[in-house]
């Protein structure tokens, strides 16, 4: 989610390169997000090549601004 937030939108090789995750794994991740409706997928053909990007949703950038509150809160409670 880090990597979509700082990002309009990313590609699917990217992705997994910047996260160091095999196909799968990022795949069943995103489906996860995808089924909250945290990200928005693309999925497109540039010439005969198919293309798959992704981008946090509105939803999904609360979600995720919500889960650092709080992460921050615990951590000032400590």
């Amino acid at each position: 989610m880090s990597v979509l937030m700082v990002n309009d939108w990313v590609e699917f090789s990217s992705l997994k390169e910047t996260l160091d995750i095999t196909d799968g794994n990022l795949a069943s991740h995103i489906s996860a997000l995808e089924k909250l409706e945290y990200v928005e997928v693309k999925k497109q053909f540039i010439g005969k090549k198919p293309n798959t990007t992704y981008a946090v949703t509105k939803l999904g950038k609360k979600a995720f601004n919500d889960h650092l509150d709080a992460l921050e809160k615990i951590l000032k409670e400590r």
